[in-house]
C-alpha cells in the first residue's frame, strides 16, 4: 500500500455461504476476512484495469487486412502471401 492510501471502512452484507467461505479462506491465508476481501477487489480492479487498456491499444491499431466490407473466405483467411 502506497504512504498515500487512505483506508475506507465498508459495512458488506454477505450470504452466510458465502461469509463462510470467506471466514476459512482468510484463515488459511492467516488474514482478516476484511484484508482477503480487500485483496480480491483490488486484483480484480487490476485485472480490469489491464484488460481495458489492452482493448484500447487493440482497437487502437490499424487493421492488418483489407476486406471490401465481406466476410473472408476460408481460403483467404488463410492466404499468408496475402499477409507480406
Amino acid at each position: 500500500m502506497s504512504p498515500a492510501s487512505r483506508l475506507r471502512n465498508v459495512t458488506l452484507t454477505l450470504e452466510e455461504e458465502v461469509a463462510q467461505w470467506a471466514r476459512i479462506e482468510a484463515a488459511r491465508r492467516d488474514t482478516s476476512v476484511s484484508r482477503l476481501l480487500g485483496e480480491l477487489l483490488k486484483e480484480r480492479m487490476a485485472a480490469q484495469d489491464g484488460y481495458e487498456t489492452a482493448m484500447r491499444r487493440a482497437l487502437a491499431r490499424k487493421p492488418f487486412l483489407h476486406s471490401d466490407g465481406r466476410y473472408l473466405t476460408r481460403e483467404e483467411v488463410h492466404d499468408r502471401a496475402r499477409l507480406r
